[in-house]
């Protein structure tokens, strides 16, 4: 039988995601300083009111009031009546330093000796419906979201759009899992009092999300995708018929909230732990990373249509204590009698060809550099990954050294979303096509 899948997104005004992007940005800035911080910091946020609290390690100083304004501002709170607002918001910090009892169980004499930040479960997934290597629901409701936050920005269109917003895309598929099309398509939009009656501001909503939303984002889908936006689906616009208190003001918001909305849109399962606010030597983050990285890379391969990756981690431990590959009965290569390779053997020999200790995750993928706050919205995974050059506040071999103004500046091109490279795609294939390999 065929079956419906939901996934859903949400904006960069969402109060749960303006406290992802709030903790990641101080991630970011404690690593811009010192790139061997630990932190763990948590954000939450409501009326007026920004609170800030966890554990950090580190020889850094961070001005957190200015981080956490210029997160805001960025965002578009600038308005007093949104009663969130960049410049007048309380701000109040009680981040103090780690655990002694958890720094003993991560640091090493020898780096690559490091252990887990925690222990834990972590997935990864990809699966061959977009070219990405991400699920259609979560990945046509993230590019509803991004497109909304553009016309909001440019600020041509839809000009009584404000910050909070959320996507929810509904996939018909076959009884064998292949997409059929949408079914149905919610959108709700914060937005500016209307001086008109509520009905009359109902419709002109619908229609600019029906007329302007929608073609964009069809236009920017890959063309093999393209149909899917022709077929007769159901278009809910604000179905409660007003949403003009959001943001903060509207719901409180906490990091680490909107796991699901963070990975795979809930087409896998998920271990529980949130990403932001966590340095790399947390695995919840880079062990998810590191899943993901395996699991588009089988994908794109060609050894498997669909793969999930989990990983789990002892705290203190360098190595993982498991590591399960599930290709959901789409493996493509065949043993030496043309039977599909089982899961654990393909598991066996991903084991050997990925360090998956915190140290070589870590070093693999240059995570110890300020490139997480990009995550904090609209998903950490299904993304171009790219290089930009970052100033950073501390002097070593990787960092170069300008002078402006009589004063020593210092610069680094880093790496975002290096989880997404297909780096491993060759050597995959290779090595499920030699001969000499016995399964």
């Amino acid at each position: 039988m065929s079956y419906l899948f939901t996934s859903e997104s949400v904006s960069e005004g969402h109060p749960d995601k303006v406290a992802d992007q709030i903790s990641d940005s101080l991630v970011d800035e404690f690593l811009r300083r010192d790139p061997e911080s630990k932190v763990a910091c948590e954000t939450l946020v409501t009326t007026g009111l920004v609170f800030c609290a966890g554990e950090v390690k580190t020889s850094a100083y961070i001005d957190v009031q200015e981080t956490v304004r210029k997160v805001i501002r960025k965002i578009g709170y600038t308005r007093g009546e949104y009663m969130f607002e960049s410049n007048s918001c309380g701000i109040l910090s009680a981040i103090h330093e780690q655990s002694p009892d958890i720094v003993q169980g991560v640091m090493r004499l020898e780096p690559e000796k490091q252990g887990a930040g925690d222990q834990g479960l972590m997935y990864g997934y990809a699966t061959s419906e977009m070219d990405n290597y991400m699920p259609l629901p979560i990945e046509i409701a993230n590019r509803l979201i991004r497109e909304l936050t553009h016309i909001r920005k440019e600020g041509k269109k839809m000009k009584y759009l404000r910050p909070d917003a959320k996507a929810q895309v509904t996939m018909e598929y076959t009884d064998k899992g292949k997409p059929v099309g949408i079914h149905t398509i919610v959108v709700s939009v914060q937005h500016d009092e209307f001086h008109e009656d509520e009905q009359r501001m109902r419709e002109v909503i619908e229609a600019d999300v029906r007329n302007i939303l929608l073609p964009a984002v069809r236009k920017s889908a890959p063309s093999s995708k393209k149909r899917f936006f022709k077929t007769n689906f159901k278009l809910l616009v604000n179905p409660t018929g007003k949403f003009v208190i959001g943001g903060p003001h509207g719901d409180t918001g906490v990091t680490g909230r909107k796991i699901e909305v963070d990975t795979y849109g809930g087409i896998c399962p998920h271990g529980g732990g949130a990403f932001s606010g966590k340095d790399s030597s947390k695995v919840d983050r880079s062990g998810a990373y590191a899943a993901r990285h395996i699991a588009k890379n089988l994908v794109a391969s060609g050894i498997a249509r669909e793969v999930t990756v989990q990983i789990a981690y002892a705290i203190g431990v360098a190595r993982p204590v498991s590591l399960r590959i599930d290709t959901h009965d789409t493996t493509r290569v065949r043993d030496s009698r043309g039977r599909p390779i089982p899961s654990e053997d393909i598991a066996r020999i991903v084991e050997s060809m990925f360090d998956l200790t915190p140290y070589g995750i870590i070093k693999r993928f240059g995570l110890k550099n300020p490139i997480y706050l990009p995550t904090a919205a609209c998903g950490h995974f299904g993304k171009e990954p790219y290089s930009q050059e970052v100033e950073v506040f501390y002097k070593d071999d990787t960092v170069e050294v300008r002078k402006e103004g009589g004063k020593e500046r210092y610069f680094k091109v880093v790496d975002f979303y290096p989880w997404e490279k297909l780096d491993y795609v060759e050597p995959l294939r290779k090595i499920f096509c030699m001969d000499d390999i016995v399964f």
